[in-house]
């Protein structure tokens, strides 16, 4: 060990004799600050989700928001963190872009983001090249964001269609429908947003509320509670289906046996 040390030594001498070393570049503390922050600002990536509760035994139930990153979206995190449940989110790309941080923070929260379209367009009635430019634009954003490209996709406002299918059959997507629709984009009431839910959720339910809404993101701490009185346990979209997602298929519910 002592002659491999030596002649260790001797490599350097020669190398600083030669010039080589004195060629490299010297980095300070100031110098390396800038790579050490590009480090720290690169987006957390969104973890495939790992199942924290089998939805075949339990009575589970999937919380969805659509429509943002928006303002109420930062207080909507901290009511799920600090009553520990986690939901999927579909947002919409310029949203996205606009920020880009609340993304960031719902993937690394442990919560899945899902495609909603870059404009939020009727892609059940768009051209082919519409569709291909909203997700194109979308996946592009969320993996910018998050560091991972998302499985998930809801058309919004439902709408569907042969050109759009088939656009995220391609793309390794599966669509994400609901079963439980408060029409809270409409009725802009906390109460009757919480109570349509608690009345209409099921085993297997995917719940659509929309985070744009003051009023839907109120009604969320009740949801929660009263939903989890009766029995109800949460999870994500990929949690409740349980299984691998099919791409380009349809689910408004957790699939029968």
């Amino acid at each position: 060990m002592q002659g491999a040390a030596r002649r260790a030594a001797w490599v350097v001498i020669a190398l600083v004799g030669c010039g080589w070393l004195s060629a490299l570049p010297s980095r300070t503390a100031d110098d390396r600050a800038p790579m050490t922050a590009g480090i720290l600002a690169r987006p957390v990536a969104q973890e495939r989700p790992v199942p924290r509760v089998d939805c075949a035994r339990a009575r589970c139930v999937a919380l969805t928001f659509d429509d943002g990153p928006a303002g109420g979206t930062a207080g909507l995190l901290a009511i799920l963190a600090g009553r520990g449940v986690k939901a999927t989110f579909f947002v919409v790309g310029r949203n996205v872009a606009e920020r880009p941080d609340l993304v960031r923070q719902e993937a690394a929260a442990g919560h899945e983001v899902g495609d909603h379209g870059y404009t939020h367009a009727d892609l059940g009635k768009a051209s082919a090249a519409k569709i291909d430019q909203e997700l194109t634009r979308t996946q592009e954003v969320i993996r910018q964001a998050t560091g991972t490209t998302p499985v998930l996709m809801r058309p919004p406002y439902g709408s569907t269609g042969r050109a759009l299918t088939e656009a995220v059959k391609r793309r390794g997507m599966a669509q994400i429908m609901w079963t439980v629709d408060p029409v809270d984009w409409k009725v802009r009431d906390t109460r009757a947003v919480e109570r349509r839910i608690l009345d209409q959720a099921r085993p297997g339910s995917i719940l659509l509320v929309h985070d744009i809404h003051p009023t839907s993101v109120a009604a969320v701490p009740a949801i929660i509670d009263g939903l989890r009185r009766k029995g109800y346990v949460f999870a994500t979209v990929s949690e409740l289906i349980g299984r691998p997602l099919v791409p380009g298929r349809r689910y408004d519910r957790r699939p029968s046996p």
